[in-house]
């Protein structure tokens, strides 16, 4: 039997292997790949990323808007720098910044979302932040350069609320996005928290019916337990309906059942979300009782009130009570007004030219009458706490009479519709597209928005903008000379950001020996 004489060592491999457990960091196999890239494909890559970063932030980020004065605008909380006490009675110093600031100044710390609020001035480089914590966006007055600005007064108009330390609703929540579930809704805001309102704060629907923050659990458990009684009605099935058809019910009942657990239902009692345009909470109204009165009047939902529990039927008896003797009340009326049997005879008039002279010489002397209030001919206004849910013309119902105007002048945004300030648009780029493909710039920014992170996003965007103005110069010369790039040159260029000598050296002779050239479609 013969056997195969054993292979020769591979000498020039054991070499290799011992070569390169000895090289540097700076001459791993990863850095040594032939791929290379010209400057041409490098700057379109790079305007692609531009593209990118500005979907997910699409607002320019350059100024802070404390110089335009108090706007309405989207405001943001930093918790790192001004973190809330534990104990909520302790004192507190709250803050808001502008949307710039909480990317330039704030982007790497913990910031709460705040969303519009009026008359807001960014507090970015004021006393109520500490002088380490500088805006880097405003000029400093004393250098004449920009950043650096701190301890400058802030606007003393400016008005707090709790949702700054990133609690929301009368539950007082700390609000979690991860843990949220269903949509809140933000009072339009008639007073802040020291007149007795809430500040424009943030609701759950549950909150304002008296339910609480986690009303869909009770709704789960009220319809299951009607399941167990057997109140509840089975769905009717017809008869020709094929086993396919029942499949597919069966499919789509599970599906809806799916989409109710990601976005609860509604409360009982709350209106659907396409049915108003605004709503003021409990507070306001109680805060100023005056715009009870138009609940349920014209360009005004009815009252959607704040209940405890064994109120529901009480109320619905109230109303079906009240029903009865509205209509009694209307029969009696018209009972005595038109009494059975009796035939009303028309009075003698006088002659048509005699009257309209009359009439004419009545309107001489009459006084010309003020404004007539609405209020006249509106119902009471509803006994309890409620929330005034409205519709998209409600400005116009309002009445204007001499009594009722100076309760209204002091909220001008129940006048006319408020103008919310937004950064200017991201500026260049928008035409070289993006990985959504079409779309305006502000449709695509909003697009990503809504599946980006915006901690991500921020960081994603700064980290970005490092390596691009570190990488930008080195690839230029590459873009005038038309030379492709090689991995030995982008290795030189890094080992001299590091300051690695005898990595440079190393790569510098192998880029001597690269006789590549640029090809076409390369």
């Amino acid at each position: 039997m013969t056997m195969d004489p054993p292979s020769a060592p591979n000498t020039s491999q054991e070499a290799a292997e011992t070569s390169n457990a000895s090289r540097p960091r700076t001459q791993s196999l990863s850095q040594q790949s032939d791929d290379s890239q010209t400057a041409a494909d490098f700057i379109r890559d790079q305007l692609q990323l531009e593209a990118d970063a500005r979907e997910a932030l699409p607002y320019s980020i350059e100024n802070c808007t404390k110089p335009l004065g108090p706007l309405r605008q989207n405001v943001f909380a930093c918790l790192t720098c001004n973190p809330p006490p534990t104990n909520s009675s302790n004192p507190y110093n709250p803050a808001g910044v502008c949307y710039s600031c909480s990317v330039q100044c704030h982007g790497e710390h913990d910031l709460v979302e705040i969303f519009q609020k009026r008359n807001f001035t960014c507090d970015c480089g004021t006393t109520r932040f500490s002088p380490e914590q500088q805006c880097t966006l405003r000029i400093n007055p004393e250098t004449n350069t920009k950043g650096g600005v701190h301890s400058e007064q802030p606007d003393p108009n400016n008005k707090y609320n709790q949702n700054f330390r990133n609690r929301f609703c009368s539950c007082s929540i700390d609000y979690s996005p991860h843990e949220q579930k269903g949509t809140m809704f933000q009072c339009l805001g008639l007073g802040t928290h020291e007149t007795g309102g809430c500040g424009e704060d943030w609701y759950h629907p549950g909150c304002l019916v008296g339910l609480g923050p986690k009303w869909y659990e009770k709704q789960v458990k009220h319809v299951s337990n009607d399941n167990v009684n057997g109140n509840s009605t089975l769905p009717t099935i017809s008869e020709d309906a094929t086993p396919q058809e029942g499949v597919d019910q069966q499919v789509n009942g599970n599906q809806e059942a799916e989409d109710d657990d990601d976005d609860p239902p509604l409360p009982d009692g709350f209106p659907a979300e396409d049915d108003f345009e605004h709503f003021l909470c409990y507070k306001c109204v109680e805060a100023y009782p005056w715009i009870k009165r138009y609940a349920g009047t014209p360009g005004f939902l009815p009252a959607v009130f704040l209940q405890k529990e064994g109120e529901v039927s009480s109320s619905k008896k109230r109303k079906s009570e009240d029903d009865e003797s509205n209509e009694g009340n209307e029969r009696s009326k018209r009972i005595k007004s038109e009494p059975e049997g009796v035939e009303t005879v028309p009075p003698v008039s006088e002659s048509n030219d005699n009257a309209q002279v009359k009439e004419e010489e009545q309107k001489k002397d009459e006084v010309p009458a003020a404004e007539e209030c609405k209020l006249v001919s509106f119902p009471a206004a509803p006994s309890g706490h409620f929330s005034l849910f409205t519709a998209s013309d409600f400005r116009n119902r309002f009445c204007r009479c001499a009594s009722c105007f100076p309760h209204l002048q002091i909220h001008p945004q129940l006048m006319e519709e408020e103008d919310v300030y937004e950064p200017p648009l991201s500026v260049g780029g928008s035409e070289n597209g993006s990985t959504h493909g079409s779309g305006s710039l502000y449709d695509r920014g909003e697009s990503a928005l809504k599946n980006v992170d915006r901690v991500r996003a921020i960081e994603g965007v700064m980290a970005y903008n490092h390596l691009k103005e570190r990488l930008k110069p080195f690839f230029q010369q590459f873009a005038e000379s038309g030379k492709a790039i090689g991995a030995e040159d982008i290795k030189e260029y890094f080992a001299k950001l590091r300051g690695d000598e005898q990595a440079i050296k190393e790569a510098s002779d192998a880029a001597k020996e690269d006789h590549r050239q640029e090809q076409s479609g390369y």
